[in-house]
């Protein structure tokens, strides 16, 4: 059974990473609406926990998964352990004696439940003492309402706030003013505002460098000139190939060293991971991972389509697709700042062509919209199986690579 589902992310008060939510679908033909929540649930539970570690596909977050009353009843939260699954309790279970002592034995066991959409309602009082996490979808609920619930939980100070379906930056702002804990939508995954900036000599050298590894041919020279021309790029280049991710036996003491031992893939590679965690420090981590994994993303499929995509670029268009919301400025305001060819700006810019189809592919996939997601497979030809566990791999590199990047 291949293993469908999209992980989204939830962000804590500072934007960084708390959780995940699991959106799961029995395949990609199958939408969410023509299988019952029960049937979900259970598959999701069969497919992490037989198939591929839950913790592969969250990074070792918890996951936010949505449980029926009848799934609840058959014991399958207790499939994963306390500290990798988040109970969520859908919208659509009504509150009454069965739930609740199922929630009172959960809570026992070190559990942590969710209420899912909640609309406020007095009987919820009685599960208040076992619930840690109330979310809110603030597209389908007034401000009135949301304050009803506050005042309603304000006698009960373990249980945090989550807001779901944030969208921008300004409802992440009045969310948090209100008060609430944890955030879910892609507010941060968009830019914050439009405005001009220069780069600084840092990120002027790093878009250097994605010019020169963007060529067919590398100039070895060009390149080991630029980093010898900046100390903390030079050190960045060190440390990464001296990483366990490479386990070499011996230690690289120079840049060129550095620069032949890598080679050309994972030198391109580095070089776009580096810009895009440095263009921005203050951006939540969780927008580098998404960058990469569709950097990775966009590679695997290149590879399927190999006789009308260089890999290398499709790498760099994917990691690019972003680069927007990382720098806070349009597209065609940042890409204008950076010296690439062609090939790697029209994609991003005019929407067009099988580099951008590939980028909304995994825009659809990201967003659980699989009827879509489809669409797209079908008409670029793609094996649908081979999509998902291309995503799949993506996210585990992605993961993986975070942690490096970030630690040098």
């Amino acid at each position: 059974m291949n293993f469908y589902a999209a992980r989204q992310p939830i962000l804590d008060k500072s934007k960084k990473l708390f959780a995940y939510e699991l959106l799961f679908r029995d395949s990609i033909d199958n939408v969410f609406p023509d299988i019952d929540g029960d049937e979900a649930t259970s598959k999701i539970i069969e497919a992490t926990q037989f198939n591929m570690g839950i913790s592969e596909f969250t990074g070792n977050k918890a996951a936010f998964i949505n449980f029926t009353l009848e799934t609840m009843e058959k014991g399958y939260p207790e499939m994963l352990r306390p500290d990798e699954v988040v109970v969520e309790i859908l919208e659509t279970v009504k509150p009454g004696k069965k739930l609740l002592a199922l929630c009172k034995a959960l809570h026992q066991k070190g559990y942590t439940i969710a209420l899912d959409d909640y609309e406020h309602k007095k009987v919820w009082a009685h599960f208040y003492p076992y619930i840690k996490i109330i979310k809110i979808d603030i597209q389908q609920s007034s401000i009135d309402d949301i304050i009803e619930v506050l005042a309603a939980i304000k006698d009960h100070p373990h249980i945090k706030m989550l807001a779901e379906k944030v969208e921008t930056y300004e409802e992440y702002n009045e969310m948090l003013q209100l008060g609430f804990d944890y955030f879910q939508g892609y507010f941060f995954a968009k830019p914050e505002m439009i405005k001009t900036k220069s780069l600084s000599p840092s990120q002027i050298a790093m878009a250097e460098l994605l010019y020169e590894t963007s060529k067919t041919e590398l100039d070895l020279n060009s390149i080991t000139r630029v980093f010898e021309r900046d100390v903390s790029l030079s050190y960045k280049l060190l440390r990464y190939a001296n990483s366990a991710i490479f386990k070499r036996r011996n230690e690289i003491s120079t840049i060129k060293q550095a620069l032949v031992i890598l080679g050309s893939s994972e030198l391109k590679r580095f070089i776009g991971l580096m810009f895009a965690v440095t263009a921005n420090p203050d951006k939540p981590s969780e927008l580098i991972n998404m960058a990469m994994t569709r950097a990775k993303f966009c590679e695997l499929v290149a590879k399927d389509i190999r006789s009308q995509l260089n890999e290398s670029i499709a790498f760099l268009i994917g990691l690019l697709s972003m680069i927007d919301a990382i720098l806070d400025e349009d597209m065609a305001t940042v890409l204008e700042k950076l010296p690439l060819s062609a090939e790697i700006k029209e994609p991003l810019l005019t929407k067009k062509g099988l580099m951008a189809a590939i980028i909304k592919l995994v825009e659809f996939i990201e967003h659980a919209q699989w009827d879509k997601t489809t669409l797209v497979m079908e008409k670029l030809k793609l094996d649908k199986d081979k999509v998902i566990e291309h995503y799949n791999q993506a996210l585990a590199w992605a993961d993986e690579q975070t942690k490096t990047t970030l630690e040098h």
